[in-house]
Order: C-alpha cells, then structure tokens, then sequence
C-alpha cells in the first residue's frame, strides 16, 4: 500500500512542472534578460531546471524565450 501512494505522490509532484533548458547566450543582451535567466536558475549554456508551472514562471519564460527550450 505504502508503494502505491509513494507512486501517486511522484505523478503529482511531476503534474505542473515544466523542463527550462537554456539555449541561447544572454552575450549581448539586455541586463534585465541576463537577470531573467539568474532569476530562472540557467546562468550556463545547456543548463537544464525542472521548475514549477505557475504563471510568475510563465511571464519570466515569455521574457527570454528565444533563449530558452521549453517542455512539459
């Protein structure tokens, strides 16, 4: 039984998450992009964060977008 729930709780801890990979190098860009992506834990090309999906995370992937790969 204790397997079980373990197993429910794994597939609600992954339920919301969101896999940000930087792609692009803020070199270039403006200061507050280079922020954004600090702020995101990405401060490296090819870094990856698994990040929770809530809408203040959204705004800050909008911002740097062309800098960042995105799966769910």
């Amino acid at each position: 039984m204790a397997d079980k729930r373990a197993a429910d709780k794994k597939a609600a801890d992954k339920k919301g998450q969101l896999k940000v990979t930087q792609i692009g190098s803020p070199i270039g860009r403006e200061d507050s992009q280079r922020r954004t992506l600090i702020g995101l834990g990405l401060n490296k090309m090819g870094r990856t964060r698994t990040l929770e999906d809530t809408p203040a995370v959204r705004g800050m992937i909008k911002r740097v977008h062309h800098l960042v790969r995105v799966e769910q």
